[in-house]
């Protein structure tokens, strides 16, 4: 073949390739006009069947810019009282959802979903600025053209578009007028319109039929969503002031909200004086927790009946992860776990009186256990808290204990006496075959410690001061020491129990884990000075193993009227002036029965209210049996049991004089540790009060009925 021809054949087969390459960009060009056509088309679609949400007060943002994108869009932004939802449509066809993978087709789209999930994070982020809680953000990918599909991957819910309505309307009117105005004002400076410098001011979108491609031009005023101000937290807490109670106890300000997604490296603790939100913090943390590990939260406290309630608010603020959060008392939780494993016990009762019973009537005069200055109650603590609670099996442990928590310092003797007591009760169980509540935590604590529980990836306990040094090695031996594993809440002023412990015993390091919350929402200015009174002097160890004067507040939110001592002489006189306060507050805007809190120091003393509240007609439930749900009766129980709630008005009725007069005379230590116990516990019920404080100091004698 001559030259000439060669470079013919070479030319040819150019032009061939050429031809061949310029034939297969026509066609891509096809394809991408084709997805683009059907992906205008799809969204076109979506934005319609939307359209019905406008008209019933939600806004719709369309065709928005991706957070930091020059180029990627986000279809539809919708906000409104049932949240916010980041709604991507996806024309998908043939979708399988594989456990934590979704396909389409062969083609694995799990990293489309994952970007999804990404963003919704990101506008989590941005909107723990304005106080949202994280729950309140949901991602979709709507699938056009289907319908009654539903999975959920990596976080993000996979619809067909003809269900999108009935998933953000069913969950109902979850937040007030103002807060979705709050949330709309960020949301469109997070979600720019395409094409739009993120510089210029946002824009507000009027809900109309027919969704316009750029928004009219309605400028809000200016809010900066970086920081909280006073003017801020005034419209946030404008929105829930006036609702029932259980809904205010879910509010966050943005530094809780913040606080619920912080990530710790193993664990940590929350504290702050009361009125702060520690608790409503961590209920709002469990719910991120579950969600964003995909695992189970376990929440527990010292207070049986306080779960039930949590779980309640949890039904509110966070749907979707009930079930995925368990909410357990710390007794419950151990009896309900030596079950599971097959370990014998016997539910504590009578038999465990009677070894106690036995062991002490078998104490000479002569020990020092019969002392004036100590009662049969100081010791029953002592070998409770101070050595069953820690599970103490040898007197040199317990003959150089520091004793955290109780005041009077014992001889070495006095010691001695003190654990052949506790030998001879622990005698008195075995014999019975019987267990105390101490038994059964240190049953479950050595249970789990031989054979770990896979059950849980993270752990909150609220009021962690009430608990056991064995309790807290319970719930560490569950997560152990892994990251956002195990959360501590409590406030070390608020203890109300005997005895204590230090993180230190537990084997617990928080190696700079600790956050302290010091603005009181809660409380009126007023309210918590009056209550600060009665822990003026106390001093105590906190758990972190420092001596403790209580936590600062650095600020207070609203004021209101002060509050007030009022003593009578007689039961009747102090009966009667609590129903005429009742009256009072019951004429208030926004207070109804469900709003107030009627709380004594003793169970007798809450039937004794229960009683007159009946006499009179109005509708009581009590601590005991309230599930956090809102109905329209007047609560009644123990402070001990009113801790970890709060309520617009709180009524302290029979407070014991003693506790407010001055100290006379030498008292004895079971009297002074009594004494200090008792204004601690006054302090809490004081504290529980968000607008109005009425103590009624009474003379302490029961009523007859």
């Amino acid at each position: 073949m001559t030259i000439a021809g060669e470079s013919a054949g070479v030319e040819a087969r150019r032009q061939h390739s050429h031809a061949q390459e310029l034939r297969r960009q026509a066609h891509d060009a096809e394809q991408r006009a084709a997805r683009f056509e059907i992906a205008e088309r799809t969204e076109s679609e979506t934005a319609q069947l939307l359209a019905p949400l406008a008209g019933i007060g939600y806004h719709l943002l369309a065709d928005r810019r991706w957070p930091g994108s020059r180029t990627a869009q986000v279809d539809m932004v919708v906000v409104g009282r049932a949240g916010v939802f980041i709604v991507d449509t996806k024309a998908w066809r043939e979708v399988a959802v594989h456990g934590d993978r979704i396909t389409r087709g062969q083609e694995d789209v799990t990293d489309d979903i994952a970007r999804l999930a990404d963003l919704a994070y990101s506008t989590e982020a941005a909107l723990a600025d304005i106080g949202l809680a994280p729950g309140e953000v949901h991602a979709v990918a709507a699938l056009a053209g289907q319908k009654r599909m539903h999975a959920r991957v990596a976080s993000v819910d996979v619809i067909g578009t003809h269900d999108l309505v009935g998933h953000i309307t069913k969950r109902g009117a979850r937040l007030s007028a103002s807060r979705v105005d709050e949330i709309l004002t960020a949301m469109l400076t997070h979600f720019p319109v395409i094409g739009e410098d993120a510089a210029t001011p946002p824009q507000i979108v009027v809900p109309a039929a027919v969704l316009p491609r750029d928004p009219a031009p309605t400028p809000p005023p200016a809010t900066t969503v970086a920081t909280l101000d006073d003017e801020l937290t005034d419209q946030l807490l404008d929105g829930v002031l006036e609702a029932p109670i259980e809904d205010w106890m879910a509010f966050l300000d943005p530094a809780q909200a913040k606080l619920v997604r912080r990530s710790f490296n193993g664990p940590a603790r929350i504290r702050g004086a009361a009125g702060t939100g520690k608790t409503v913090v961590g209920l709002h943390r469990a719910a991120y927790l579950a969600r964003s590990t995909g695992g189970r939260v376990l929440f527990t406290t010292y207070i049986g009946t306080l779960p039930r309630v949590l779980e309640s608010l949890l039904e509110r603020l966070a749907p979707d992860m009930v079930g995925r959060v368990d909410f357990v008392g710390v007794h419950a939780f151990a009896t309900r776990l030596l079950k599971e494993r097959g370990i014998a016990f016997r539910t504590p009762g009578r038999e465990a009186r009677l070894a106690f019973d036995d062991a002490w009537n078998a104490i000479r005069a002569s020990s020092p256990l019969r002392s004036s200055r100590f009662s049969r109650s100081y010791w029953e603590d002592e070998i409770k808290h101070v050595i069953k609670g820690r599970g103490l099996t040898r007197f040199d442990q317990y003959a150089d204990l520091a004793r955290v928590g109780r005041k009077h310092a014992l001889p070495v003797e006095t010691r001695q006496a003190v654990w052949d007591l506790y030998e001879a009760y622990s005698r008195g169980l075995r014999e019975r075959r019987a267990h105390d509540w101490e038994d059964i935590v240190l049953l479950a604590r050595d249970a789990v410690a031989a054979v770990p529980l896979e059950r849980y990836d993270a752990v909150i306990v609220d009021e962690a001061q009430d608990l056991s040094c064995a309790m807290v090695s319970l719930m560490h031996h569950l997560v152990g020491d892994r990251a956002d594993g195990l959360t501590l809440i409590g406030d070390g002023q608020q203890t109300i129990y005997p005895g204590g412990y230090t993180l230190g015993e537990v084997g617990i390091s928080l190696s700079g884990r600790g956050v302290v919350l010091d603005v009181n929402h809660r409380n009126t200015a007023e309210i918590l000075e009056f209550a600060k009174e009665m822990v003026a002097d106390d001093q105590f160890v906190d758990i972190e193993g420092v001596d403790g004067v209580g936590d600062a507040v650095s600020a207070i939110s609203r004021s209101g009227p002060g509050p007030a001592f009022h003593r009578f002489p007689s039961r009747a006189e102090h009966d009667r002036s609590m129903i005429e306060r009742l009256s009072e507050v019951l004429r208030l805007i926004g207070t109804g029965h469900g709003d107030i809190g009627i709380l004594t120091a003793t169970n007798r003393q809450a039937d004794d209210v229960r009683g007159v509240l009946r006499e009179a007609g109005i509708p009581v439930i009590m601590l005991d049996e309230y599930s956090g749900r809102t109905a329209d009766a007047v609560r009644v129980g123990t402070v001990k049991r009113a801790k970890g709630l709060e309520f617009k008005q709180v009524l302290l009725a029979h407070v014991d004089p003693r506790l407010l007069d001055p100290v006379a005379g030498e008292p004895s230590e079971t009297e002074w540790e009594r004494r200090e116990r008792g204004r601690r516990e006054l302090y809490v019920g004081m504290t529980r009060a968000r607008d109005g404080l009425w103590v009624g100091v009474g003379n302490g004698v029961p009523r007859r009925r």
